[in-house]
């Protein structure tokens, strides 16, 4: 098992030689104007990136997207965003524990300029993808809000770009929002094989943020002889990489909330989050139904008045994410 103080790093030899952890403490995957930079080499995949960038006020930056789709996720702070003839208004948020944000899409093979006046963070989500999608605004009342598990299983998911509510070609992203002491990412799942209907392929980012500088726990375990087992405490910056493994939990140290940021995207024709539970855990969900769910749920909810934001050039089309609604679903993130 990987440990923050073992001598076994839990590391990976990328296609270039470059060392990588699995646990990518914050700041030590930082690269230009990224305070996290992690691309499919880097990280030793094929498909799944995650890229954070502060602006300061008045700070601009061009995204050149290349063989990648992008979300550009405001983490704190809002921004503009130009690309392919259009303006995106994302008015952001104070920080990931205040609301639900708007969002932008940028498609491969295209150029995007992020601007923000007031300066902020910006995460910014990519799946090397084939198809070539309109560039689009994602709205934040339009964000489906979940309630997950029950009793301290309970947690928060904002569904900003799952596989069901928002179009991508291969990325799919969601956020996480764990109360104090309880524990998310639970039972341990995997998708590290493709079984059609039963399990999908995919690779996965874990990006963390601690509330009021706290910290928390992060688990995987081997799915395969060799594979990835990590146990990490992570703090606000730090992401884990998670290419195969059963993962979970997650846990927040009580008094403070933990969010993550997961990034996935895998080489399967069906864009689908498809999960087996271990063996040994999945009876967890057996006793959610007899349970309440967290009354500190949800932390907040997606805003009811649609944000603005000012197209310019061709139509956006229609909204391809469902109205929002609060769901307590028997489901494992």
């Amino acid at each position: 098992m990987t440990t923050d103080s073992d001598t076994d790093t839990g590391s990976d030899t990328g296609s270039d030689g470059e060392f990588l952890e699995r646990h990518v403490r914050a700041g030590s995957a930082a690269n230009g104007p990224y305070a996290l930079d992690i691309e499919p080499r880097r990280a030793g995949w094929l498909h799944s990136a995650l890229r954070v960038l502060d602006l300061p006020p008045g700070g601009t930056h061009t995204l050149d997207s290349g063989d990648s789709e992008w979300i550009v996720l405001p983490l704190n702070g809002g921004c503009t965003v130009h690309t392919q003839g259009e303006i995106f208004e994302l008015l952001g948020r104070e920080s990931v524990f205040s609301s639900v944000t708007d969002f932008a899409y940028v498609p491969r093979d295209a150029h995007a300029q992020i601007a923000s006046g007031a300066g902020g963070r910006f995460a910014l989500a990519g799946a090397k993808c084939e198809r070539r999608l309109p560039a689009r605004y994602g709205s934040a009342p339009e964000v489906p809000v979940e309630l997950r598990g029950s009793g301290n299983c309970s947690r928060q998911v904002n569904n900003f770009a799952a596989a069901d509510t928002f179009d991508c070609d291969r990325l799919i992203a969601v956020e996480v929002l764990t109360p104090g002491g309880n524990w998310s990412s639970y039972p341990p799942h995997k998708h590290d094989e493709n079984h059609p209907g039963v399990e999908s392929e995919l690779e996965e980012i874990y990006y963390f943020e601690i509330e009021d500088g706290g910290l928390g726990y992060h688990r995987v375990s081997p799915s395969r002889s060799g594979g990835t087992d990590v146990l990490a405490e992570v703090r606000t910056g730090d992401t884990v990489l998670i290419p195969d493994g059963w993962h979970g939990p997650s846990i927040a140290a009580p008094g403070r909330a933990m969010y993550y940021l997961n990034v996935m995207a895998g080489p399967g024709e069906t864009r689908q989050w498809l999960i087996r539970d271990h063996p040994d855990h999945g009876w967890i969900r057996g006793t959610w139904p007899g349970q309440a769910v967290d009354p500190r749920l949800p932390m907040y909810g997606a805003p009811r008045t649609r944000r603005p934001h000012a197209p310019q050039g061709p139509s956006q089309g229609q909204p391809s994410q469902p109205p929002y609604e609060d769901k307590d679903e028997e489901t494992h993130r």
